[in-house]
This record gives structure tokens, sequence and C-alpha cells, in this order.
């Protein structure tokens, strides 16, 4: 996979992505928890798709906003992204995805940021290389391996 760097942000629209994060928070169905999460995705064209986590009786099948927010723009034909940035209610440390919110960010490439923010738009920006640092992505399926598979009896 080609990956290019799509470029810094500006701070106008690193804020409004970090608004439309904490917005999307507000939408979060979490009657378990009570913890909130929303995500705001910037594709390579400047949409932004939003997801908020939805909690589940059966706890293993609630979604994280990050994932929603990705799973809506794969639905809608986006596979190439700028940033996502992530909102909660958390005031005294940024929220930081789960791990498997973290590879499946890794999914659609190391080079693009990620904006861990606090309620009052305070954020920390770091790549997806440094959120998930020496990673497995869909290019290694495709390296050269050792073994090939034997066949079943």
């Amino acid at each position: 996979m080609h990956q290019i760097s799509p470029g810094p942000l500006s701070q106008d629209a690193v804020k409004k992505l970090i608004q439309q994060s904490q917005e999307a928070k507000q939408a979060a169905y979490c009657p378990y928890s009570k913890f909130r999460v929303g995500a705001a995705l910037l594709t390579l064209d400047d949409c932004v798709i939003t997801g908020c986590n939805v909690e589940n009786a059966c706890y293993n099948l609630g979604i994280c906003a990050e994932r929603n927010a990705i799973s809506k723009a794969v639905s809608q034909g986006y596979r190439s992204f700028k940033a996502i940035a992530i909102a909660s209610d958390l005031e005294e440390q940024f929220i930081s995805p789960c791990g498997g919110c973290r590879q499946f960010i890794r999914e659609f490439g190391s080079k693009w940021d990620v904006y861990l923010s606090k309620p009052d738009g305070s954020y920390l920006k770091m790549s997806v290389d440094e959120l998930l640092p020496v990673s497995f992505g869909p290019e290694d399926l495709s390296m050269k391996k050792v073994l090939a598979i034997p066949h079943e009896a």
C-alpha cells in the first residue's frame, strides 16, 4: 500500500475537527459505562464523518467511536484519511483509543494524524505510527514468508 502523508492541518481545521468530535460525543449510547466518546474523521477530500460509541447489553457487541466513524466512511467509499479527532468527558487526561481501535485506524495507513483531546479543546497530536509503533498492517500480508502452509491430509 502506497501511503501519502496528507500534510499538516491548519490550527483552525484542527479546532473544527475537535469540535466536531465533541459534538459527536453527544450522541453516544453508553448506558452501562456512562463513558461518552466521539470521533470526527477527515477524509482526503475534506469530508468529515463522525461516530460515537454505542454500547450493548452483550458488552462485546458494542462499538467504539473511532471504529464507528471509520466504518461509516468505508461504507461511503472512503479508504484514505487525513486525520481523526477523538473526544471524551475526561478532564485531566487526553482520551486515547483502545488497542482494537488503534489497529482499526492502522488498517488505513500509518502516516495520518490522530488528535487526542480534552473537553476544553486542548489536544495532543500523534501520528498513527506513534500511536501504534512497530505495527502490523495490510502490506505485511504480502511479505515473503519462510514456510509454506502444509496441506491438511
